[in-house]
């Protein structure tokens, strides 16, 4: 079906405001207008209850993994979990990238921008995924080895990693087209795709992990196969919903020569997005590191520190939706220019994040121990030892929702190396080292306190590169001929 919105440049190479601007009834929103704090609460609100929801659903299967295949299997997965967010982590920018240019080609009302970014940054991610699964199918076991998983939890690790990495692009491929739609203002059709995705992964779990009548027992891999099942089925519904819609974002049997990647835009996704999977690639990796460090400690403090994740994946949770709304927010105003509004995004992002996050982490410390039974076994001695860790760790969140905030409105004007230089020394030169170097003396609690050091540090670099730093200046996509004459505000 084709699109309401033509991609054609009206006479004389300049855009068609009133074609470009979504209709009423599509689901994109105009961040460019209206109060701050409302605005970024309610564009937040289906972001915050999408992290929810994967939230829920990963909990809901270290449940069924923790509590009855045991703490080697919940510690297979803690292992698997970090080898497959590292191996996405670079492709995984490209998708950042395009996320902003979106973002900031609808800020100035240029749909037909938005629609070339997206044509050249969905061939090059899929092509990329594929390539990481099928280069990473083969070398899972050797990964696992690498880091140093125990013994006992070796087998269920690579099992489990191996369907992973088949499902890596659809994965990533389905979170790829949200977070662009969320560039666009559309926070409400990834969050009920997302919705179904978890109902399919919550109710596959069980089945496949047991087996039922002619369903068989697939223990882990069974796991990993309703995690495929799932996005697959959301991911191609998605795609139908949004033709059948005519998105303003969908591209039509007609514009299909959208796809043929467009080396201007390709240049800027892969040297903008690159430095942006590099952190996300950072930040994997220094989770090896630790975790590496932990598993040298046995099953006993590794599946306390996996059961300490579970419970850290929601506090970080108001960091992760109001930072993603402020970036989506933030680019849009950069591409109208409305600097006042950047600024005052930034500002309403991190009071929110303090508050929200500061209620979480009040919540869990009072009930951990309640909490830490859910995922690991009745009795379990473990369940002290992730109390204690998590006493120590968990505030490090409060100083990661203002650096994410922060980052994230710098990294929307195209600055996206000082983040870079910053998260690498806050995770090279002070986390991992701490907790390496500090053992001997302190024993695996100088691995917990290496988190709440690091992020406050990184931190404060963030905030004094945001105050003094020249991120204003720089920009995603210099003019040329993919770009055309963009209709803006001052």
């Amino acid at each position: 079906m084709s699109s309401p919105v033509s991609s054609e440049p009206s006479p004389h190479g300049a855009q068609n405001p009133a074609a470009d601007r979504p209709s009423a009834r599509t689901p994109t929103r105009d961040l460019t207008k209206g109060p701050i704090v409302s605005t970024l609460f309610i564009f937040s609100l289906p972001i915050l209850a999408g992290n929810v929801l994967q939230s829920l659903n990963g909990s809901i299967n270290a449940m069924w993994i923790g509590r009855f295949l045991g703490e080697a299997a919940l510690t297979a997965t803690a292992n698997a979990n970090n080898v497959m967010f590292a191996l996405i982590g670079m492709i995984f920018g490209v998708g950042m990238a395009a996320t902003i240019l979106v973002g900031q080609a609808m800020g100035a009302h240029d749909v037909a921008q938005a629609k070339r970014v997206l044509g050249t940054s969905a061939t090059f991610f899929g092509a990329a995924s594929v390539v990481i699964a099928a280069v990473g199918w083969p070398l899972a076991r050797r990964l696992m080895e690498w880091m140093g998983t125990p013994t006992d939890a070796l087998p269920l690790a690579e099992a489990y990693l191996q369907v992973i990495f088949l499902a890596i692009p659809l994965l990533y491929l389905f979170a790829f087209v949200s977070a662009v739609l969320r560039g666009a203002g559309d926070t409400k059709t990834p969050f009920w795709f997302l919705l179904l995705v978890v109902i399919l992964d919550t109710a596959l779990n069980p089945l496949l992990i047991f087996g039922w009548g002619p369903v068989p027992k697939l223990g882990m891999t069974g796991a990993a196969l309703a995690t495929l099942i799932a996005n697959a089925i959301g991911f191609a519904l998605m795609l139908v919903w949004l033709r059948l819609r005519s998105h303003p974002l969908w591209i039509g049997s007609h514009e299909l020569a959208l796809f043929r990647p467009d080396f201007t835009i390709l240049r800027a996704l892969v040297t903008k997005g690159l430095p942006m999977g590099a952190q996300i690639l950072m930040i994997s990796l220094a989770m090896i590191a630790m975790i590496s460090m932990v598993n040298a400690y046995g099953v006993h403090t590794a599946s306390a520190y996996g059961a300490a994740l579970q419970l850290w994946t929601y506090v970080q949770m108001p960091a992760m939706a109001i930072g993603a709304a402020c970036s989506s927010m933030a680019a849009q105003n950069v591409g109208a220019h409305l600097w006042d509004r950047v600024e005052a995004t930034a500002r309403a992002g991190v009071f929110c994040n303090l508050v929200m996050t500061g209620a979480l982490i009040l919540i869990i410390v009072m009930a951990d121990r309640f909490m830490m039974g859910w995922f690991l076994p009745v009795g379990s001695e473990a369940i002290e030892t992730a109390r204690h860790l998590n006493h120590i760790a968990i505030g490090s969140f409060l100083f990661f929702g203002v650096t994410f905030v922060l980052a994230g409105v710098i990294r929307s004007t195209g600055a996206v190396m000082p983040p870079l230089i910053i998260l690498a020394i806050a995770m090279w030169g002070i986390r991992v080292p701490l907790a390496h170097f500090l053992q001997p003396l302190w024993g695996a609690d100088a691995i917990w306190w290496s988190f709440p050091i690091s992020a406050l540090c990184s931190m404060v670099m963030t905030m004094a590169y945001y105050r003094l730093g020249n991120w204003r200046k720089a920009r995603m996509l210099a003019p040329g001929p993919a770009r055309g004459a963009n209709v803006t505000r001052s």
